[in-house]
């Protein structure tokens, strides 16, 4: 249906689904049930050692008990490698990549002001450029690649919906590359990134807005900037808020006293489960 809403969970199979997952993943549901648009399923085990099959089971058992159904099969990042490398074969091509051997000990070292600390960006500390003038030539390596910010980089915007801002995001040219600076696209273990990956899967998907924390809001301007190298679509972001435990922390994998498969046991329902994360038990 031209112009329908295309929504997307995406998920990590290391380890249960807590009660910020429910959330994110209701949200994306709700908005295009609403809208009557799509709700697609990602699975994004990207992280080979971490991964594991029980979890991604679970998150299936977990999603379908909380009512929650998608469209279309299930797209798994571990099946997609050959995307990744295309992407990053045609960055690295038009000279916009760099291998980079420093570890992350180095990039603190190298970037720490004395009395300062390691400046900080949306992708960690921000590189210092200890590898950039690496001769980039020959095939593409089997290696850690970083995007080069001050040849990529130019002046973009995107639409953001959330409750944070509204209307259209501008980032300069200026800030990406001190704010930002040189992020890794591809990592020496998996052949890819996050930042990459999500990019070319939400393009794959048709996905047209982009439900997720507010933690990763700092993270879109590097998507948007993945999406204008690659002429890729740029969907619509809505950045929610976060589901924290009692004293304040946003849960994390740790939380397993908040999984909701221990809900389940203990003997609650979908309906209880949207009233803990502040919505509405009213699907309609």
């Amino acid at each position: 249906m031209a112009g329908a809403v295309v929504t997307r969970f995406a998920p990590s199979p290391t380890g249960p689904l807590h009660l910020g997952h429910a959330y994110a993943a209701m949200v994306a549901h709700d908005m295009a049930r609403a809208a009557g648009g799509r709700f697609l399923l990602r699975i994004e085990d990207i992280d080979r050692q971490r991964a594991k099959p029980e979890w991604e089971a679970q998150i299936y058992d977990d999603l379908r008990w909380l009512g929650l159904d998608w469209d279309g099969p299930v797209m798994r990042q571990s099946e997609r490698l050959p995307a990744y490398r295309a992407a990053l074969a045609d960055l690295w091509a038009r000279g916009l990549l760099f291998p980079c051997s420093c570890s992350r000990s180095d990039i603190e070292r190298a970037a720490s002001a004395p009395q300062e600390g390691a400046p900080h960006g949306p992708d960690g500390i921000i590189y210092p450029g200890t590898c950039r003038g690496v001769p980039a030539r020959g095939p593409l390596p089997e290696a850690a690649l970083r995007l080069r910010m001050f040849r990529a980089a130019r002046d973009c915007s995107f639409v953001e919906t959330g409750p944070r801002h509204k209307g259209t995001q501008r980032i300069s040219r200026e800030h990406l590359v001190h704010a930002v600076g040189d992020v890794v696209l591809a990592r020496r273990e998996m052949g890819t990134s996050y930042h990459l990956s999500v990019v070319l899967d939400d393009a794959a998907q048709g996905i047209t807005h982009v439900t997720r924390g507010e933690d990763l809001s700092e993270a879109t301007q590097i998507h948007v900037v993945l999406q204008a190298l690659l002429e890729l679509p740029a969907p619509t972001y809505c950045h929610h808020s976060l589901i924290r435990d009692p004293d304040g922390r946003r849960l994390a994998k740790r939380d397993d006293a908040r999984a909701i498969a221990l809900y389940r046991a203990e003997g609650a329902t979908p309906a209880d489960i949207r009233r803990m994360v502040g919505l509405t038990s009213d699907r309609g």
